[in-house]
Parts: C-alpha cells; sequence; structure tokens
C-alpha cells in the first residue's frame, strides 16, 4: 500500500431521537434502511465509495461507534460484503471531534481519512467520486478539506460555509469563515449570492494533519483520547479505548473543535479547503427530509409499507406491520411499527424529539428500544404476553450461538419453524429439524445453536412466575458478556 492511502472513517454514533418511532436509542437511525433501496444507511455508507478512482487506494473502513451496537454494526458490514473493516467502540459518545481523533489514532499517520456520518443520504455517489478525486491532492499536501453542498434553498437547519478564492487547477476553494444557522432572511441572502454552501459534516484530512491541529487547539481532548488508546484492549475486529479515561474527554464537533479555527489562521500552516458537493445529499434528520429522498405520488405523498391514501396530499405515510390508510388530510406524517404510532404536522417533525424526551421523563422503555431486539447472534419479537406465559419469535444467525445459561422461574418450549437447531438441555444435546419441539425445565441448563447455512427461526413459549429478560445466568458466552452472574435487562 503507498504511503498516501484513502481510509473511510464511518462516524456511526448518534441516536436520531427526531426519527422515533422507528429510530431508537437500541437501533437508532444509521442501522434502518430509509431511502427505499434496501440497504441500512451504515451500509449504504460503506459502500458508497465504490466506483472510486483506481488511481486512489481505498483501505478498508474504520468505524467508530457506540460500544452497545458493536454486533449490529459488524453485522451490517459483514452482510455488505465488507471484509477487513476495524469498529473502535466509543464506551460513550463526545461527538465527532474525538471520535475522529480516536480514528487517526489507529490509522497510519500518512493515512488519508475521509470521515463520513453514517446517517446521511446521497443519491448520486459518482459526484461524491468526483469532489474526493478533487480533494485528494489537496489532502496529500496537508489540507483539511471539508465538502459544501451546494444550496438549492434557505434552509435554516444547516451551517454554512462562505467560500474565498478559488484554488487554482481544482474545483474547490478556500474558505472565508463558518456561519451558524441563518433566519431565513439571511439564508435567502446566502443562496442569492451563490457564495455559500450548506456545511455538510464531512471532512478529508490526513491522520498526521489532524493530530497536529488537534494538539495546538484541543490538546486536553487530544490527550485523553490518546491516553485512552494507549490503554485499549482488542478482541476480533473490536477496539476499546478504556472507559474511564474516555469518559473524561471534552466532548465538541469536528467544525467548533478545529475546522472553524483554520481560516485565517496561518500559525498552524494547515490549509481550510471546500469542495462544493452536489450529489442528492440529506441529513435525514427528521421525518420531513426522508419525505423530501421518497418518491411521491401524484400528490405529493411519499409511501413505505402497507399504505393507502385519499384526498390526502404532500404526507409521509409509513408502515412497517399494519396498514396505513389517510382521508382528507395534508402535510402530514403518519409512521406505523409493532409498538408505537407517530402522527405529526410534516411542518413540526423536529419536535418529535420532545416526545422521546417526555418518554424518557416518565421512564418508559419505548423512547429506548423496540419490541424487535436485536442480539449479537440474531434477533427476537415478543410477540404475546400475558398472566404466567410470554410468546417469542427468535431467529439465530447461521452459525451463531446463544449462551449456556439457566433460569431460575421460568421453563420454556421451543418449537423449529424454519431451519435446524442444535439444543443443550441438560446433559442432552439434540438436533431438531422443522416442527419438532423440546421441553426446557425450569433451572435447566441450556443453550441454542444454528449449525445451518440459512437462519433458524423458532417460536418460544415461555411459562413461569417470573419472566423478565433478568433471569438469566450465564455460563458460557461466545460474545464476551459477564459469566456467571444474573444479567439485569439482557436478553439471551
Amino acid at each position: 500500500m503507498t504511503s498516501h492511502h484513502l481510509l473511510p472513517v464511518i462516524l456511526c454514533g448518534g441516536s436520531g431521537t427526531r426519527l422515533w418511532p422507528l429510530s431508537r436509542e437500541t437501533y437508532p437511525k444509521q442501522f434502518l434502511a430509509l431511502s427505499g433501496n434496501g440497504v441500512s444507511m451504515l451500509q449504504d455508507t460503506a459502500l458508497r465509495l465504490n466506483g472510486l478512482s483506481s488511481a486512489i487506494t481505498k483501505a478498508a473502513p474504520l468505524v467508530v461507534c457506540n460500544a452497545e451496537h458493536r454486533f449490529l454494526a459488524a453485522q451490517q458490514l459483514h452482510d455488505a460484503g465488507l471484509q477487513g473493516a476495524q469498529l473502535v467502540l466509543e464506551p460513550v459518545g463526545r461527538n465527532t471531534a474525538p471520535a475522529l481523533t480516536l480514528a487517526a489514532l489507529a490509522a497510519q499517520p500518512r493515512a488519508i481519512m475521509l470521515a463520513m456520518p453514517a446517517d446521511h443520504v446521497m443519491t448520486q455517489p459518482e459526484k461524491l467520486h468526483r469532489a474526493v478525486e478533487a480533494a485528494w491532492p489537496l489532502a496529500q499536501e496537508g489540507a483539511m478539506v471539508t465538502f459544501g453542498i451546494v444550496a438549492n434553498r434557505p434552509e435554516t437547519g444547516y451551517g454554512y460555509i462562505q467560500k474565498a478564492q478559488p484554488i487554482q487547477d481544482v474545483d474547490a476553494f478556500g474558505i472565508q469563515s463558518f456561519e451558524e444557522k441563518p433566519s431565513q432572511e439571511l439564508a435567502q441572502a446566502y443562496v442569492d449570492s451563490g457564495n455559500y454552501l450548506w456545511n455538510s459534516g464531512l471532512f478529508m484530512v490526513r491522520a498526521d494533519q489532524w493530530i497536529k491541529a488537534m494538539e495546538a487547539l484541543q490538546p486536553t481532548m487530544l490527550q485523553a483520547c490518546r491516553n485512552a488508546m494507549s490503554q485499549s484492549s482488542r478482541d476480533m475486529d473490536f477496539i476499546r479505548p478504556h472507559a474511564d479515561i474516555f469518559a473524561a474527554c471534552p466532548a465538541d464537533s469536528i467544525d467548533y473543535a478545529v475546522m472553524e479555527h483554520l481560516p485565517g489562521n496561518d500559525i498552524l500552516g494547515i490549509p481550510a479547503r471546500v469542495v462544493p458537493l452536489d450529489a442528492g445529499w440529506s441529513d435525514l434528520g427528521a421525518w420531513d427530509a426522508l419525505w423530501d429522498v421518497l418518491p411521491h405520488d401524484a400528490n405529493g405523498n411519499a409511501h413505505t409499507g402497507h399504505t393507502l391514501a385519499i384526498d390526502t396530499s404532500d404526507s409521509l405515510l409509513f408502515s412497517e406491520s399494519r396498514l396505513v390508510a389517510a382521508v382528507g388530510v395534508d402535510h402530514i406524517v403518519v409512521v406505523e411499527t409493532p409498538d408505537a404510532v407517530l402522527v405529526a404536522d410534516k411542518r413540526r417533525t423536529q419536535d418529535v424529539k420532545k416526545i422521546v424526551a417526555e418518554l424518557k421523563a416518565q421512564k418508559r422503555s419505548l423512547a429506548s428500544s423496540h419490541r424487535k431486539v436485536h442480539r449479537p447472534w440474531g434477533w427476537y419479537d415478543s410477540i404475546d404476553s400475558g398472566e404466567r406465559f410470554q410468546v417469542k419469535r427468535i431467529v439465530v444467525n447461521p452459525g451463531a450461538s446463544l449462551s449456556l445459561q439457566m433460569h431460575h422461574h421460568r421453563a420454556e418450549h421451543w418449537i423449529v419453524v424454519k431451519g435446524t437447531a442444535e439444543v443443550t438441555n441438560g446433559d442432552k444435546v439434540l438436533l431438531l429439524g422443522e416442527n419438532e419441539s423440546t421441553f426446557i425445565p425450569l433451572g435447566h441448563v441450556h443453550r441454542l445453536t444454528n449449525p445451518g447455512r440459512v437462519p433458524l427461526e423458532i417460536i418460544e413459549v415461555q411459562s413461569g412466575s417470573y419472566l423478565g429478560e433478568d433471569d438469566i445466568v450465564r455460563f458460557e458466552d461466545t460474545y464476551g458478556r459477564v459469566a456467571p452472574a444474573v444479567q439485569t435487562s439482557r436478553a439471551a
């Protein structure tokens, strides 16, 4: 590999509260397939550079994500056919500047990092390729490059970049200033001038130049990241910075911590550059932004799932499990999931985060988790429950296994619906095919494994005096969860 290679750094934090009820803390928007192409936003981001000029040597991506999402991120990258990716696991979120610093410390010093948030949409990735190729020589020479979205309307929800002088022989500009989110009148003036671009949150910079900028501008933040990485641990493809040290790191964005200090600052010797980008970009910050990027019917409605609209216009109807029907309404958003339904004025979707805040204040789990719960081995969905019973649909990935475990308060019946199950039940090991079943008595040590090449699907019927997810003692676990102990609020 040459001394300069492109390292895609995917920033995969965030909870996406304005896209509730679909996006929740345990399964936020970057892991959802929202834009209609069948892949998650993380997968779309990781695949976005396919087709980039062969003159640029591209490494496997480095993903910075929440430690709680590590298996979800790894599985999605694997499913997308991406091999060799590394995942740096943030024990707590500290915004994008510390996240990029962790990536720079894990990278080769001369690697050119392309920082990409995992929750953005670009409908024309080939235009991103041209912009990256324009930025490449600038980053090689030591510049910090951001990508400014060509503004097609006055937008008060974005920051703006004021262009300075054009850069010779490259489709890029110097940067005069960064401007905060403007009023409607000022946003219109920015667009009319043709001299301002939206701040996209995409950056390209050499790893050693980023560290140099952090040393000068954010030494406390850099030292915390260095200390956390120097005492990090590694397992599989995961890099785990020291949790307590990283938790003490100041939080700030790439823009505020570094980028906005560079224009006119010749002391650092790090030029700030902006490359215009017009690639069908959206940050999908709220439901109205998703309405913008989805196809519309003749009345301006966007549909996902089983929906029906009569005498309805300019609305978003989103269904996961049931028919969503609308009659005689305009400018609304209806989002249906198996455990929650959102109805909102499309012009007020930024306020959906207030619902999440209220649910948290009421200590309701709907703020953070879905009925369908993802685990390292697959997922389960609690499809019915009542006094002394609960029914779950469980899907186990090929080759995956639940922990070797037991329960103090419940017995379980397992019925195989699809695939093959290897069942440890006390001192016996059984192989069950479709339509076969077994009974796990209370107190029996047991394990469920999928030895096949297709997903294993079972129906589990629990019965007993207590059915909470904290009634589990693990004896062995492939995924490094603490054992043996009672695992509070953790499922199999």
